[in-house]
């Protein structure tokens, strides 16, 4: 009944995003061109050539979107899922759409009505999106569209994924009852155990999907689970024992025969977004030189002037795959002995006056856009640490190495959330890895701008 259910909304999903691009086509020409520009012979208007490109721009996104698995069960995937790949197909389709157009001179397509096209059609399929999930959390939290699953196992891990159901009864799961040995799942009813006969119960139920959570010692039942499942053609998911070690970006590779579980996988180990945000760091580093030159010379003199030494402070410090590389900031304190190993604190005495300024408007950190033209660095990333530190917060601190997966940044998730200066290492750890985990241009582009309007003036706010 799901399946079904679900193919025919899949179909009027489909048609509803059909017709909502291609009109989101015809209303930015339209309005550009008749309301804003006053231009009523302009070619785009013509009406072939409206409704063929509304056609092909409908078209290549629809086939976009299915692409992106965003015809697909969205059931327990966040809102964001479809903000990402909906923005990012319309953006590819209105892109290479337009140059298409522009290189063959089909049309005089206007790049602003492109751009409002993009803007509108994006702002209508992703509004229809949300409308629809919540019209089926409601639907389903009054006992409609409901997934009925059951599961196999009684231990630890089936009892987590009860548990996890029975606090999101939005998503519309709902467990008929377990097959196990023992009552850990009191609640649900028990169907008794595989040994007893559990194949037959699958072909007595009816049941949308198999949810198997065996712990270690019953491994061995699994081949009999997977060949019932398929003889009776039921959808199986099967929750590894050992789920607690498996981050959220793990992926799967395939070696010969041999399937390999790659825990650390992330967005960035992908050539197609390391270019990306490769393309992004030098071309907003070189606009950022330019335009930060004339504070980047008010810094080196007044550096000068205030303390004997060099301008800029070289530090050695740890990068991307634990590699050494010598960061560059302005020198804001006095030379000393510790300069490569001593904590800076908000009272340090090393400080200069014209340094304790620098500091707190992040002026210091302006020569670090010559790391990220390096190579060194990135604009957005970890915050880079000295050696004797690493060594040091290797042993204490949990999973303190991953952040060296990726280019250390100049700011990052942790500093935009408060996490600089003389705070929590634990708590700015956990936003360094999150971010490793949930990297997009978007989010890049987010905490730019959460640097920009929010941390120019550094408070060195403690840990929440």
């Amino acid at each position: 009944m799901i399946k079904r259910w679900q193919r025919i909304l899949n179909q009027i999903n489909r048609l509803i995003d059909f017709i909502i691009v291609g009109v989101s086509y015809y209303g930015a020409n339209l309005f550009w061109l008749l309301v804003v520009r006053h231009d009523p012979h302009n070619p785009a208007l013509h009406p072939d050539s409206l409704f063929w490109f509304a056609f092909v721009f409908a078209t290549a996104s629809i086939i976009g979107y299915q692409i992106a698995k965003l015809y697909d069960s969205v059931r327990a995937k966040p809102f964001t899922f479809d903000m990402r790949w909906v923005l990012f197909v319309n953006a590819v389709t209105v892109l290479g759409g337009g140059a298409l157009f522009y290189l063959l001179r089909l049309t005089d397509i206007s790049r602003a009505a492109l751009a409002l096209f993009y803007l509108l059609a994006s702002t209508l399929v992703l509004t229809k999106r949300l409308m629809v999930r919540v019209v089926l959390q409601r639907y389903r939290s009054k006992g409609y569209n409901l997934k009925h699953v059951i599961v196999i196992g009684s231990g630890a891990l089936a009892k987590k994924y009860a548990e996890t159901i029975r606090r999101t009864p939005q998503l519309g799961y709902v467990i008929d009852g377990y097959i196990g040995t023992t009552c850990a799942l009191e609640w649900l009813p028990c169907l008794g155990s595989w040994e007893n006969n559990g194949s037959e119960k699958l072909a007595s139920l009816d049941i949308d999907e198999v949810i198997v959570a065996l712990e270690l010692e019953q491994t061995s039942l699994l081949p009999q689970i997977i060949a019932a499942t398929e003889k009776y053609g039921t959808k199986v998911s099967i929750i590894p024992y050992y789920n607690d070690y498996i981050p959220s970006s793990t992926t799967i590779q395939s070696l010969g025969e041999c399937r390999l579980l790659s825990l650390r996988t992330t967005p960035l180990d992908f050539p197609s977004n390391a270019l990306v945000k490769r393309l992004f760091d030098i071309v907003c580093s070189l606009i950022l030189i330019i335009l930060t030159s004339p504070v980047m010379l008010f810094a080196a003199i007044g550096t000068k002037l205030s303390s004997p030494g060099p301008i800029i402070f070289k530090q050695a410090r740890v990068g991307k795959n634990k590699r050494l590389f010598q960061m560059y900031k302005f020198r804001s304190m006095r030379v000393n002995a510790l300069e490569n190993t001593g904590w800076t604190k908000n009272d340090d005495p090393r400080k200069t006056r014209f340094g304790s300024m620098m500091r707190k408007t992040s002026i210091d950190e302006l020569p670090q856009f010559f790391n990220v033209l390096k190579g060194d660095m990135s604009l957005i990333g970890p915050r880079p640490e000295v050696p004797h530190y690493v060594e040091q917060f290797q042993e204490t601190v949990p999973l303190y190495m991953l952040k060296h997966l990726v280019r250390p940044g100049i700011t990052g998730w942790a500093q935009v959330n408060g996490y600089r200066g003389d705070t929590s290492i634990e708590e700015r750890i956990k936003h360094d890895i999150w971010y490793i985990e949930h990297w997009s241009l978007w989010l890049d582009i987010l905490i730019c701008l959460r640097t920009a309007f929010g941390g120019i003036i550094n408070a060195e706010k403690v840990a929440k």
